[in-house]
């Protein structure tokens, strides 16, 4: 299945575009409830345990610690220099793997590993490899090319060198954040960075043998500008990167403390920053990558590119994936796991979350256990964005139960983007045309219970 390149529009995307959730899970974090905790997490590992076939595992280990703020992050994270803070997480950690590990059954395998924060690379290149030494030793890992682990590097405090101990670790994929290269939006959100210091840790990872390299750029920034940006993309199209993230920044300093640095006057005009998009699809797309979906593109041969031509794409709070049928099983402060059909989120804090651990309890906030009609919805929602179509039959004919009434019911906030010529209606089927693809976030939310009515 081939999905056609989307169609740049700024007039529609000026229309239709409204914030909501990006649906890296169904129903969206703000949903989970504290009244879901350690029993009930429990229950769900030891419940999909006894599935008839118990999905393999991804695991995501989160790094909250960062050297300096960068002004627009909405991470969860924490400012600091000091290198034992690293280690004291590092061991508790392990404890935190410890605990968990031994309620799997030691017959499901790990089939992707996630290193992200934060900055993961805030910690030295010999912690994080004996991170994954202790994963390997309390979980089985797939042995051979089904197996993905990948890590977050920020290039200011990299050593090209010690790329080749994370590869020795098993390290395979590493992610690079540059967000801009114009030295004026630098400034502006405290994150200066150079073209050769980024240049020379592509090529390092390269060196040593990892065999996929993404670049993170984020569009809608302070001072930034059509000219600044397209050198960006030059720049970066230069190394030639696999894989590219091209964010769209969301200003909301009344939730993120780091923003309000920001001067709101500096920000680029709504219709600026959609010019910024269409830039970065018509520079990325002429040189030959592949639009994913949402904010992702890579180069033909890639894994996404070929899952998303096969059908076998899918998206998790790890972003697009090739794993599909995974549980996803979330270390340390913050972290998300989706085990069956329950999510669990990590205390947020960190102090929290380490007197859970060292009370020896499950670090668990908050989750939520998820319904049938969550279950039927997901996946409608998983299927729009991953191959921009879905069957309402074949979907209810895997549930059990009749899915169509989902898009009469969806028929109102479907309506104008039909008219459009967003989407595409053929009996049980609904299509995301090439126009509608950038929107392909809203042609979901149209599905989700808990989102608010359509402005008329």
């Amino acid at each position: 299945m081939r999905i056609a390149a989307p169609q740049f529009d700024a007039e529609l995307l000026a229309r239709h575009d409204r914030p909501g959730p990006r649906y890296t899970s169904y129903p969206a974090a703000p949903r989970f409830s504290e009244a879901f905790g350690e029993a009930a997490l429990r229950e769900a590992i030891a419940a999909s345990n006894e599935m008839p076939i118990p999905r393999p595992l991804s695991l995501y280990v989160h790094v909250p610690f960062c050297s300096s703020p960068c002004f627009y992050c909405g991470c969860n994270r924490v400012i600091t220099r000091d290198a034992t803070r690293g280690q004291r997480y590092v061991a508790r950690l392990r404890r935190e793997i410890d605990a968990v590990a031994p309620l799997f059954s030691p017959d499901r395998e790990v089939v992707q590993l996630h290193v992200g924060g934060g900055t993961p690379n805030f910690l030295a290149p010999e912690a994080l490899a004996a991170i994954v030494g202790h994963l390997r030793a309390r979980f089985p890992f797939r042995r051979g090319a089904g197996l993905d682990l990948s890590i977050e590097v920020d290039p200011r405090v990299a050593d090209p060198a010690a790329l080749a101990t994370l590869a020795e670790a098993g390290f395979n994929r590493i992610s690079l954040g540059v967000q801009d290269f114009d030295a004026p939006v630098q400034e502006a959100v405290n994150r200066r960075q150079g073209v050769a210091e980024t240049a020379a840790l592509v090529e390092a990872a390269r060196r040593a043998g990892l065999r996929s390299v993404n670049v993170d750029l984020i569009y809608g920034l302070p001072r930034q500008t059509l000219e600044g940006f397209a050198a960006t993309l030059d720049a970066v199209i230069a190394m030639r990167p696999d894989r590219l993230a091209v964010y769209a920044y969301a200003h909301m300093p009344a939730l993120f403390r780091a923003q309000r640095r920001i001067d709101p006057a500096e920000l680029p005009s709504p219709s600026t920053k959609i010019a910024l998009l269409g830039l970065a699809i018509e520079r990325l797309t002429a040189a030959g990558y592949v639009y994913i979906g949402m904010d992702h593109f890579a180069l033909p041969l890639d894994e996404l590119a070929v899952a998303q031509r096969e059908g076998g794409l899918h998206r998790n709070f790890m972003g697009y994936t090739t794993h599909a049928d995974t549980d996803l099983v979330g270390f340390g402060a913050s972290a998300i796991s989706r085990i069956g059909s329950a999510y669990a989120q990590n205390e947020r804090d960190l102090a929290a979350w380490a007197e859970a651990i060292d009370a020896g309890r499950l670090p668990v906030m908050r989750g939520l256990a998820l319904d049938d009609d969550d279950l039927l919805r997901g996946e409608v929602i998983q299927s729009l964005m991953c191959q921009g179509e879905v069957d309402l039959w074949r979907v209810g004919e895997r549930h059990g139960v009749d899915a169509r009434p989902l898009l009469d019911d969806a028929g109102p906030r479907l309506a104008p983007l039909a008219a459009d010529g967003l989407v595409e209606r053929q009996g049980s089927r609904l299509r995301v045309t090439p126009r509608g693809r950038l929107l392909v976030r809203v042609v979901a939310g149209c599905f989700d219970r808990y989102a608010a009515p359509t402005p008329a």
